[in-house]
């Protein structure tokens, strides 16, 4: 263990064995600190904090904060973080509202600069948070999804496995797994077709994909019908997760696909009074 004689750590935390502690630091009481873990200079780790084995901490993260909430909890809930994370500089993590819930950051993440997790946030593993990217409370985060710099990410909402978010998107929507969302438009414009070939996926398993890509965005079909052909013809593989996504979602719905569906009319009123006309989608495009 190497504590550097200018880091404040209370004799009430629980520090592991081969642990690094940089000067300016600051470990509150009741915090867990595994092994192997290294913390870099001006690192604060608040009470309510625990940290997995091997994890790396950069200058000027706050891990444990309380919750950014107009209520301030009494008893707030804590923050629980597994093995093998990499946070780098000025993260900022929060601990849950309630005493008997807890923030979570699964093993194996990167959170890069000034990367935001609010309270009650559930971050699978190997995710990657870029550069300013930020996450509402609430917000869950499927393994291997990646969030892309400045993305913002409003409360309640999910992020999917190996999703992936563009950069600057606001998402005000589930995003389901294994698709990509376009930063400027914040819409889903295909598979994450390198995320899925990075994680190993098969061509069969990349047009088992495809095919239930297209009855979510493509068929056109009405809620139940794209529900029951998911359940019906996707029965095994990565596509099967669809389905149980879509329906343990709430009220805020998903993501719909920038590309407007072939065939697809424009409603337009050219004068106050007059009958709709229908415009056909190759015309909207040149128009």
């Amino acid at each position: 263990m190497s504590i550097h004689p200018l880091a404040a750590v209370s004799p009430y935390a629980l520090v592991g064995n081969n642990v690094r502690i940089g000067p300016f630091s600051v470990v509150e009481p009741g915090v867990v600190i595994g092994e192997g873990c290294s913390l870099a200079s001006r690192v604060t780790v608040r009470s309510g904090t625990t940290l997995g084995r091997g994890n790396q901490v950069f200058e000027g993260t706050v891990l444990g904060g309380l919750p950014q909430h107009l209520h301030m909890p009494d008893t707030p809930g804590r923050l629980v973080i597994g093995d093998g994370n990499v946070i780098r500089e000025n993260v900022t993590v929060h601990r849950a509202m309630e005493a008997d819930k807890s923030t979570q950051i699964g093993n194996f993440c990167l959170m890069m600069v000034g990367a935001h997790v609010a309270h009650d946030c559930a971050v699978g593993d190997n995710v990657i948070l870029t550069n300013n990217s930020l996450l509402g409370g609430h917000v869950s985060v499927a393994d291997r999804a990646y969030i892309s710099g400045g993305a913002a990410v409003h409360q309640f909402c999910r992020i999917g496995r190996l999703a992936m978010v563009g950069g600057l998107a606001r998402v005000t929507r589930d995003v389901p797994p294994f698709v990509t969302l376009d930063g400027g438009t914040a819409m889903v414009v295909g598979l994450n077709r390198i995320g899925l070939r990075r994680a190993g996926f098969t061509v069969d398993q990349m047009q088992q994909l495809k095919g239930a890509y297209r009855v979510i965005y493509r068929s056109g079909l009405p809620w139940d019908e794209m529900l029951a052909t998911l359940e019906r013809d996707f029965t095994a593989g990565p596509a099967a997760e669809f389905a149980p996504f879509f329906v343990s979602g709430h009220d805020r719905g998903f993501v719909q696909e920038r590309r407007t569906p072939p065939g697809a009319t424009v409603r337009l009123v050219r004068e106050e009074g007059d009958e709709p006309v229908s415009v056909p989608e190759v015309e909207k495009k040149a128009g």
